[in-house]
């Protein structure tokens, strides 16, 4: 399994969500990607792009205004 970073602070909804998106694309089944975004609307944008695709959201998390995804790629 592997594990991709994308960091994408500083971009507002939809562009996170967008990159991430594009990112799993190349990614294997049971792959992690950790998304670090600064836009507070990422945590509802996440829950409903995993809910939608079938991918894990394994972790959300704020730290300081930063806000932390783990996602697990469908297989």
């Amino acid at each position: 399994m592997g594990e991709v970073m994308l960091d994408t602070k500083g971009l507002r909804c939809p562009l996170p969500v967008l990159r991430a998106r594009k990112a799993m694309k190349s990614m294997a089944a049971g792959d992690l990607l950790v998304v670090e975004a600064t836009d507070p609307s990422s945590v509802q944008d996440f829950a409903s792009f995993c809910e939608t695709t079938g991918d894990e959201l394994l972790e959300c998390r704020e730290e300081e205004a930063l806000f932390v995804f783990r996602i697990r790629k469908a297989g």
